[in-house]
């Protein structure tokens, strides 16, 4: 089975512009994420889903810059993005990565796709449907033809959230999830306000410039609540608002 990483990736953001390319230990926030999901090693390609705005030719420098593959597409129908990234690299299935999480763990992006190679008639699979892990180390999986089904399908904010039409239409998709006990969904590693960043910079200011086993990453933020507080107050955006 042929996997496609596709990493969705804009300079627009309503809580923090042009958060993809901050600077993390001299290496950009979508470096981050492209870094851990060449590492996993398991990925049969990989490219970058940006869009047609302006401000996203700085995205496409950066693709540039490290060597990955991109398509630019619309801002809104970031489904049609990735329905137009895999027609242009094809693929089995899809990975979908947001490049506002450069804490991924290599290991469990290696671990879903074993994973999902080895379930025959899956549809989508992903660690956010019984969620254990931090926001913003989770990893899912779609099949091509339950994406192409959601494009044929869905509409208004299920556009937005690409794989959200398959894990929400109950009967039409075999789903499974992903857990890695014990419990830390609690926790909150993505990147999408200034206080967010904060503890992303402590985390990297402790670690330095490379990818962190999540048991590390927990017991490390377990041992430190002052960071987690950080951020503790973020509340992730509902599914209804693109």
């Amino acid at each position: 089975m042929r996997i496609v990483g596709i990493i969705q990736a804009r300079m627009g953001s309503t809580r923090l512009p042009g958060k993809v390319l901050r600077e993390l230990r001299g290496r950009s926030v979508l470096g981050w994420v492209v870094r851990a999901a060449r590492q996993a090693e398991t990925l049969d390609d990989l490219v970058v889903a940006t869009t047609t705005e302006a401000a996203d030719d700085a995205v496409v420098a950066e693709c540039r810059r490290l060597g990955v593959a991109w398509h630019r597409g619309a801002v809104d129908d970031v489904l049609g993005r990735y329905v137009a990234a895999v027609r242009e690299h094809p693929g089995d299935a899809v990975m979908r990565f947001t490049a506002d999480c450069p804490l991924l763990d290599p290991v469990v992006i290696r671990e879903a796709a074993l994973v999902f190679r080895a379930v025959p008639g899956l549809d989508y699979l992903s660690t956010g449907l019984a969620r254990t892990l931090p926001r913003g180390l989770d990893v899912e999986i779609v099949s091509l033809p339950a994406l192409l089904r959601a494009d044929r399908e869905a509409t208004d904010h299920h556009r937005a959230h690409v794989t959200s039409y398959v894990y929400t239409c109950p009967g039409r998709s075999r789903l499974l999830g992903l857990a890695y006990p014990p419990a830390a969904d609690d926790l909150r590693v993505t990147l999408d306000t200034p206080d967010d960043w904060r503890l992303i910079s402590r985390v990297a200011g402790e670690f330095g410039d490379r990818c962190v086993p999540y048991a590390t990453l927990v017991s490390w933020l377990r041992a430190r609540p002052e960071v987690c507080l950080l951020n503790a107050h973020v509340q992730q955006k509902e599914l209804q608002e693109a």
